[in-house]
């Protein structure tokens, strides 16, 4: 079975072009196609064809084009080679068919020779204001040392990289111009699930590409992406949409394009952006700091499925159980207990565990949560002053846990005593085990000591092997004080 892959696709940069004056007076234009049948039957009755609306995007493209940018990021041999070993899709190796494909998209080979030539990545991005600050992926800008941008009307800026934000994936330039065109920016809340949308980008390397479809889904967690609630589309994205935006038929931004969910590579139907409101409030914090600061619980939560709402007699499977609490974290001295179920933050609510992350990510360390908590059969108010969130830990759990989809483990470093009585030096501990690791045999309560002969001492340090490992790794586990290798189908997941 092929791996399922997340892949972030490049892109070269889009041209859109202006809405009518009509358009902008808040009408909206279609064209009627006619849709005919495949096969007619034999009669010699006319019968009307059906008909259906279809939407007109050209105004769109016409009036917010000249906002969209091409962005090219140069890297020197060196910073190439170790950014690029980053930027190749999750999964793929050299032996993989589509390695040297997407080699042009991602900038080389994992390995180049020291007399390697400097590599340039090709993004696209938007304008947010006049004054030249441009939004787009921080995956394309990542290590440059020289980034290019283009206007549609040929103007060329070198652009200042004021800030990139990984866990996002959102990086904010600033180019030295004014008077320029902008987007219009939009509210993901108001958008409906089967909506038309549109996407402008150098799909592949031809530029000034439109293609169009319909929001698929809202708020979907990604593997090893967990603090983003993508949108879902099944927008035609590939190798070189990267950084363009995702318009709805108002022509407001709603997102930035950012990844496809592929099995070859290549766009298969899924494609997902990144919300513009959590994209400009980054945006915002890299204007003003240079760099994101986000809130930290200190908890590790799941689902709640509906069995785990009848036993702890909730009326519906809502909000996020605590299933472990960083004991050093800040949800520690607040008096919440593993077996919680916070339902809301702030008086919103959590209608899914997903939802939590971004929530408590969005307010700033020393903030105080305000979580209405089912404890033992009644509703509690708990107050957390919240701490810092670490960047290389995942927010779907607070810090104290990192989820890892692809491989199907949650786990979480090692505490000093927990060291002491395995008797050993590093590892992880399995929080909870499903998916290919669970169908391998490894259980909660496992330490994961290497993976492909590979000592792990961090939840990162997993997170970035899985993201390189072809469809089969190698765990070493200890278990009950012994140690065995438990080989793991990543195909399976």
């Amino acid at each position: 079975m092929q791996t399922k892959k997340l892949t972030r696709a490049l892109v070269a940069g889009g041209v859109i072009a202006a809405l009518s004056a009509s358009y902008l007076a808040g009408r909206q234009h279609w064209e009627t196609t006619m849709v005919t049948p495949a096969v007619a039957a034999a009669t010699t009755v006319s019968q009307p064809a059906p008909q259906m609306m279809v939407p007109d995007f050209s105004s769109i493209v016409q009036h917010y084009g000249p906002a969209v940018v091409n962005i090219s990021a140069l890297h020197d041999a060196s910073a190439a080679s170790e950014s690029n070993t980053v930027q190749m899709p999750p999964g793929m190796n050299q032996n993989d068919p589509f390695y040297q494909f997407f080699r042009q998209f991602y900038g080389g080979m994992q390995q180049q020779p020291q007399n390697s030539q400097p590599s340039e990545d090709l993004g696209s991005g938007f304008i947010v204001s006049p004054n030249g600050y441009i939004l787009t992926n921080a995956h394309v800008v990542d290590g440059a040392q020289h980034v290019t941008v283009k206007l549609t009307d040929k103007r060329e800026y070198k652009a200042k990289v004021i800030g990139s934000d990984k866990a996002s994936d959102v990086a904010l330039l600033k180019i030295n111009a004014t008077g320029l065109p902008t987007v219009k920016i939009g509210n993901p809340a108001d958008t409906k699930v089967g909506q038309w949308v549109l996407a402008i980008g150098s799909p592949y390397g031809f530029d000034n590409t439109v293609t169009s479809g319909i929001v698929s889904a809202k708020s979907r967690s990604l593997p090893d992406e967990n603090y983003v609630p993508f949108i879902q589309t099944d927008v035609p994205v590939n190798p070189g949409n990267s950084g363009g935006p995702l318009f709805n038929l108002k022509g407001e931004v709603i997102g930035i394009n950012s990844m496809i969910y592929t099995r070859t590579g290549g766009f298969q139907g899924l494609s997902f952006a990144i919300p513009i409101d959590l994209a400009m409030k980054v945006k915002t914090q890299l204007q003003q700091y240079g760099k994101v600061t986000r809130g930290r619980l200190g908890v590790a939560i799941q689902e709640v499925s509906q069995p785990l709402a009848k036993s702890f007699g909730l009326s519906s499977p809502t909000g996020a159980l605590v299933s472990s609490i960083d004991k050093s974290g800040p949800a520690a001295k607040s008096g919440l207990k593993p077996g919680d179920v916070i339902l809301a933050v702030n008086g919103s609510k959590v209608d899914d565990s997903t939802q939590l992350p971004a929530m408590i990510a969005d307010m700033r360390p020393g903030d105080t949560a305000d979580l209405l908590v089912w404890h033992d059969g009644a509703k509690h108010h708990v107050s957390v002053k919240l701490g810092s969130y670490n960047a290389t830990e995942l927010a779907s759990n607070g810090g104290s846990q990192t989820t890892h989809t692809k491989l199907g483990v949650s786990v979480r470093s090692l505490t000093p005593n927990e060291m002491s009585e395995a008797q050993v030096s590093h590892g992880l501990l399995v929080e909870r085990s499903s998916g290919p690791a669970e169908q391998a045999g490894v259980q909660a309560g496992d330490i994961i000591l290497s993976i492909d002969g590979t000592p792990v001492r961090s939840a990162a340090q997993l997170s970035a092997k899985i993201k390189t490992a072809g469809e089969n790794v190698a765990l070493l586990i200890q278990r009950d004080g012994q140690q065995i290798f438990i080989p793991v189908d990543l195909g399976l997941g």
